[in-house]
C-alpha cells in the first residue's frame, strides 16, 4: 500500500526543524497576505517561546486575539492593495455591485485570491523590490455574496452565471512602490491582463489531441475555453507562472448520463456529480453538462503556465504534470540541469507527484525552456 502524506511528513520533519522552515517564510517586508497575517498570529504558546530562541524570527510574536480587526507583529503594516471589482484597463468601468456585467467583470480584478507571485520588471532576472507584476488567481465564486438577492441554484440567471465565469481565473497586474514605500497597483499598464473560464488556452504534452479531450467546439482536442478553481500555483526559472486547476469537478453537471463504462469510472474518480454540480452553470452553458459535452471535464484539472510578461500569449494547460486536483506546482532545477516539478492533488488520502523534463534549463535562453514541461516522467 502507498505510503500517506501524513507519515511521510511525520518520517521527515521533527517539530523543531519544522517550525523553523514555516517561520522562514513569512516575509520580513514588503507583500504581506492574510495567510500570513495569521501565520505569524496563530503559533502557540509553546512553540512561541521556542521560536524566541530561533536566530531567524525577526519580529515580536503575536499574543492571541479575539479582536475582529487584521494584526500584525510590530514593525509591520497591513493595507489593501487590490480587491474584487477593480478597473484593471483604462477602459475598464467603475465597479458597480448593483449594476454587474460580465463585461465589465472581464476588465475588473476577479473574485477569491488564494495564491499569488510577484515577477520583476523589466525582466524575471532582474532584483527589483519596487516594481513589479503580481499574478493572481481566483479560485472561486459566492454568488450568494456577488449579487444583491441571489435567488439561489434553481434562480441564478443566465447573466449571473456569466459574471461567474469572468471572475474565475487569474489577474496579472503591475505594482510599484509609491514615494511612501506604499505598494499601489497601475490601472492601464501594458502588461495587465485578465485570464478567465472563457480565455482560449492551447493544450500541450502528452494528452494533447486525445481522443477524450474532443468536443463539438473543438474537434482537435487541443484548445479550451478558460481555466477553473485555480488554487495554489508556483513559478519558473525562466519567468513564467503556473497555476492548478483543482476542484473542477463541481462546475460540472450531469455525469450520470455518460454511457461509456470506462469514461464513468474516470468521472466517478474525480468526483464529478450524477446530476447536478455545485454550479448551476450547465443550465445556461451547454459545456458543462456532461449529457451534451461529456468530454468537456477532460479539459480541466491540470497544471496552466502563463506568460506575465506578454499579456498577449496564449496560456498552455501542460498535460505531462497529469490529471488532477493540483494544489499548486514547485520547480526546482536539478543538478543535471533537468527541471523538476512537485505537485499534490488536494483530495483525500491522494498523492503528491514528481516529474522530471526530458530536457534541460537554458538559463541563456528564455525561450529555449518554452517546452520543457511538455515531456519528461511522471
Amino acid at each position: 500500500m502507498p505510503e500517506t502524506f501524513e507519515s511521510v511528513l511525520k518520517e521527515r520533519f521533527n517539530r523543531r526543524s519544522l517550525l523553523g522552515g514555516l517561520l522562514t517564510t513569512i516575509p520580513a517586508a514588503g507583500l504581506m497576505t492574510g495567510k500570513d497575517t495569521v501565520a505569524a498570529g496563530s503559533i502557540p504558546e509553546a512553540a512561541a517561546n521556542e521560536a524566541k530562541r530561533d536566530t531567524r524570527i525577526q519580529f515580536k510574536p503575536l499574543a492571541g486575539s479575539k479582536a475582529d480587526r487584521i494584526e500584525v507583529a510590530e514593525g509591520y503594516k497591513s493595507s489593501v492593495l487590490i480587491k474584487w471589482g477593480d478597473p484593471l484597463f483604462n477602459d475598464s468601468p467603475a465597479f458597480d455591485p448593483q449594476n454587474q456585467s460580465p463585461e465589465a467583470q472581464a476588465k475588473q480584478f476577479g473574485y477569491n485570491n488564494d495564491w499569488m507571485g510577484y515577477s520583476p520588471l523589466p525582466a524575471h532576472d532582474v532584483q527589483n523590490p519596487g516594481r513589479g507584476l503580481l499574478a493572481v488567481n481566483h479560485e472561486y465564486t459566492n454568488p450568494e455574496l456577488m449579487f444583491l438577492n441571489h435567488g439561489g441554484f434553481n434562480a441564478q440567471t443566465a447573466a449571473q452565471t456569466a459574471i461567474e465565469l469572468q471572475a474565475h481565473g487569474l489577474t496579472v497586474v503591475e505594482i510599484a512602490r509609491d514615494a511612501t514605500g506604499s505598494w499601489r497597483y497601475v490601472q492601464g499598464s501594458q502588461f495587465n491582463r485578465r485570464i478567465t473560464a472563457t480565455t482560449p488556452f492551447e493544450i500541450t504534452g502528452p494528452a494533447a489531441g486525445n481522443d477524450a479531450l474532443k468536443t463539438r467546439a473543438d474537434a482537435t482536442g487541443r484548445r479550451v475555453l478558460g481555466t477553473l478553481n485555480n488554487c495554489a500555483g508556483g513559478q519558473t526559472p525562466w519567468g513564467t507562472i503556473l497555476s492548478g486547476e483543482e476542484n473542477f469537478h463541481q462546475y460540472f453537471s450531469n455525469a450520470g448520463a455518460v454511457t461509456n463504462a470506462r469514461a464513468g469510472a474516470v468521472n466517478a474518480n474525480y468526483g464529478l456529480p450524477a446530476a447536478n454540480g455545485e454550479y448551476p452553470w450547465a443550465r445556461h452553458e451547454d459545456r458543462f453538462d456532461m449529457a451534451k459535452e461529456p468530454n468537456e471535464p477532460n479539459r480541466f484539472g491540470w497544471i496552466v503556465e502563463i506568460d506575465p510578461y506578454h499579456p498577449q500569449s496564449i496560456p498552455r494547460k501542460r498535460t505531462a504534470l497529469g490529471r488532477l486536483r493540483h494544489e499548486g506546482c514547485t520547480i526546482q532545477v536539478a543538478r543535471s540541469g533537468q527541471i523538476v516539478a512537485y505537485t499534490g492533488d488536494d483530495e483525500r488520502f491522494q498523492f503528491a507527484y514528481k516529474f522530471v523534463s526530458k530536457g534541460r534549463y537554458n538559463p541563456f535562453d528564455r525561450l529555449a525552456n518554452d517546452s520543457l514541461l511538455d515531456d519528461g516522467t511522471l
